[in-house]
C-alpha cells in the first residue's frame, strides 16, 4: 500500500487540476440543470431547486425526439462511419504511398484541422451555399445543383465534419501502425493471408486499443460540434439541423431558459458516456 501510495503521489497534482476544472464543472452543470435558473424573471435573481422538473418537461417536449435523432445520425454518419473509416483507410494508404504522396496528402488533409472552427465553418458554408464552390464546379458539367444547405442540411454538415476532422483519425492511425510489428505481418503473408485477411485478422485486433481511444474522442468532439452547424445552417431550414447542442443554445440563451438548457447538456454528457462505454466493451483487449 505504501508502494501504491508512493506511485500515485506525483499524480496528485493532476488528480487535482482534473477534480477542479472537469468534475467540478461536470456536477455543477447537473445541479443546474436540477434548478428553474433563467437569464431573465425570478430565476435569474433566485433560481429555485425543481428536482427533475427539466427533464420531464425534456421527454414530453416535441422538439427533443427530433434533435436527439439528428444528433446521433450526424454522430454515425461524420464520426463514427465518416471520419473513423476516413482516417483508416487513408493512414493505412500513405503508409504505403512514396514519400511526396504522403507529404502532399498529409498536409492537404491536416490543413483542414487545423484552421480555426469558424475559418472552416464559413469555408464550408462557402462551398455548399446556393452560388458556391460546389455548384460552380457542378454548372461546369452542365449540371445545376440545388441550394444544399436548404435542400439537404445535415448531408451538408455531415461531410463538412467529416473534411475538418478525419486528420485527427489519420494522425492517430498513423502512429498505431508503425507500432504493428513487422514479424506479425510477414507470418501472415508467408501463412497465406491476403490484404484484406491482414487487414481484418492481423492488423484490427492489433490496433483496437487505439480504434477504441479514436471512437471515444471522436465522438466527444462530434457530440460538441455547434459553430460549424450554426454558421452553416443555424439548425434550420425548419429545425432540420438542429443537433443537440444548438438545441440548448436556443433554450438557455434565445428562451432564457437556463436550466432546461443545462438539462440538455447533461443528456448529451450521458450519450458520450454510453458511446464511451461501449466502445470500451466491444473493443477491451481480449485474453489471447
Amino acid at each position: 500500500r505504501r508502494r501504491a501510495v508512493g506511485r500515485a503521489f506525483p499524480l496528485a497534482p493532476a488528480i487535482a487540476l482534473l477534480a477542479v476544472f472537469l468534475l467540478g464543472p461536470v456536477i455543477w452543470s447537473v445541479y443546474g440543470s436540477l434548478t428553474s435558473a433563467a437569464l431573465t424573471g425570478p430565476g435569474a435573481a433566485n433560481p429555485e431547486f425543481i428536482g427533475f422538473e427539466n427533464y420531464t418537461t425534456l421527454l414530453t417536449d416535441p422538439d427533443f425526439p427530433n434533435a436527439l435523432l439528428l444528433t446521433v445520425i450526424f454522430l454515425l454518419a461524420s464520426a463514427v462511419i465518416g471520419q473513423n473509416l476516413l482516417g483508416l483507410a487513408l493512414a493505412i494508404l500513405m503508409a504505403q504511398a512514396p514519400k511526396v504522396v504522403r507529404s502532399f496528402v498529409g498536409t492537404t488533409v491536416v490543413s483542414a484541422w487545423v484552421l480555426p472552427e469558424i475559418v472552416a465553418a464559413f469555408a464550408c458554408y462557402a462551398f455548399f451555399s446556393q452560388d458556391g464552390t460546389l455548384n460552380a464546379v457542378l454548372g461546369i458539367t452542365g449540371v445545376e445543383g440545388p441550394n444544399w444547405l436548404f435542400a439537404y442540411p445535415m448531408f451538408a454538415i455531415i461531410l463538412a465534419n467529416i473534411w475538418r476532422g478525419t486528420a485527427f483519425s489519420m494522425m492517430i492511425y498513423e502512429a498505431a501502425l508503425n507500432d504493428v510489428a513487422p514479424e506479425i505481418t510477414e507470418a501472415a503473408v508467408i501463412d497465406g493471408a491476403g490484404g484484406w485477411k491482414r487487414l481484418l485478422f492481423v492488423t484490427l485486433p492489433v490496433i483496437r486499443n487505439s480504434i477504441s481511444t479514436n471512437l471515444m474522442l471522436i465522438t466527444l468532439q462530434t457530440l460538441s460540434v455547434f459553430t460549424l452547424i450554426f454558421v452553416m445552417t443555424s439548425g434550420g431550414p425548419n429545425q432540420k439541423s438542429t443537433t443537440l447542442p444548438l438545441f440548448a443554445y436556443f433554450e438557455a440563451f434565445g428562451l432564457g431558459k437556463v436550466g432546461y438548457g443545462t438539462a440538455i447538456a447533461t443528456v448529451m454528457l450521458l450519450i458520450g458516456a454510453v458511446f464511451s462505454l461501449i466502445y470500451i466493451r466491444v473493443l477491451k483487449p481480449g485474453k489471447d
